[in-house]
């Protein structure tokens, strides 16, 4: 299986997804690597690592998506880039799945331009993972819709309990839907609305307030991508200010240096469900292809599991599944 990686993604290109994909490499033997960005830079950063020369490969591609262009101007503009060259690569059938900690919003437009939507998909997605006292859910959408419809509300909940049970793991995995209140009569009229169509679903767990996400009161919170990516950018802080906050109490109460470390070791380990690098990287869902999105600060083991996750969806027809569940009577 190829697997196209990305080469200049990322806060750390090409260093990060290239240790990623040698790492990917070196700990399953079934898979190829196509690094997809300048050839020279590749190369210069290939000569830094052990590799297996016979699995990896380069496909040149001159131009670079930064992570702060606007995502529509730079897909139309640069043709030339990772993102385009590596998604075309991938619709001509030389590589099963293209992975990227680049750009979000460019990768999403031009993995739904270049690859086209799946049949029956109003719009593709962004389910993000999110942690919880009860594990990893999703939360969708995490900023590709701002504004949603109804219709797309119950296909998003469709899409992400596909993820959920292949990528996550969760065997039975409930919806429910971020609302100011727990009653179905809350929220605006989208939302009475959303929660009428829902209650169709047999594992609609109903309306969900926002002190219940981090308790896990279901696994796959349903938002559109304004607040989505408002809780999703909030999430990623808590381990940050929580390690601020604990270093200046113990600071303030003179707790001696032997015992701080100690703290924080705890404290690291309880936020270690926080580290987006265990997941590294989910599909865009929706999408007629297998296009998958890391985190911008991602190390070389996320990008090692993003390729990780890539092979899996591939092998369990992610897309096939999500096409029956779509075709499915509520």
């Amino acid at each position: 299986m190829v697997i196209a990686v990305d080469a200049v993604g990322g806060d750390h290109f090409p260093k990060v997804p290239v240790q990623g994909a040698v790492q990917a490499l070196q700990e399953n033997s079934e898979i190829e690597i196509l690094l997809v960005g300048p050839k020279e830079m590749i190369q210069s950063e290939l000569q830094e690592v052990e590799y297996d020369s016979d699995r990896i490969h380069i496909l040149h591609a001159p131009e670079i998506i930064s992570m702060n262009e606007s995502p529509a101007a730079a897909v139309k503009s640069k043709q030339s880039s990772s993102i385009a060259v590596g998604l075309t690569a991938h619709k001509r059938g030389e590589c099963e799945a293209f992975v990227s900690a680049g750009n979000t919003g460019a990768l999403l437009a031009a993995s739904t331009f270049m690859l086209g939507k799946l049949e029956g998909v109003i719009r593709p997605t962004i389910a993000a993972t999110y942690p919880t006292l009860k594990g990893v859910s999703l939360l969708t959408d995490a900023g590709a819709n701002l504004e949603l419809k109804p219709e797309m509300y119950l296909q998003f909940a469709k899409m992400s309990r596909i993820l959920a049970k292949e990528i996550l793991e969760i065997k039975n995995p409930t919806v429910g839907l971020m609302n100011v209140g727990e009653e179905p009569e809350k929220g605006l009229e989208l939302h009475k609305e959303v929660y009428n169509l829902l209650s169709t679903l047999s594992y609609f767990s109903g309306n969900i307030e926002g002190k219940d996400i981090l308790y896990g009161k279901t696994d796959i919170y349903l938002v559109d991508g304004f607040c989505g990516n408002v809780l999703l950018k909030f999430g990623e802080s808590i381990p940050e200010i929580l390690q601020h906050l604990l270093k200046k109490t113990m600071a303030e109460d003179g707790v001696d240096p032997e015992m701080q470390k100690r703290v924080f070791g705890i404290l690291s380990k309880s936020l270690s469900a926080f580290n987006y690098e265990y997941v590294g990287g989910i599909p865009f869902l929706g999408v007629n292809g297998m296009s998958l999105v890391g985190h911008g600060g991602s190390s070389a083991v996320a990008i090692k599991n993003m390729i990780f996750n890539a092979v899996h969806c591939v092998k369990q027809q992610i897309n096939k599944k999500i096409i029956a569940s779509l075709n499915e009577k509520n």
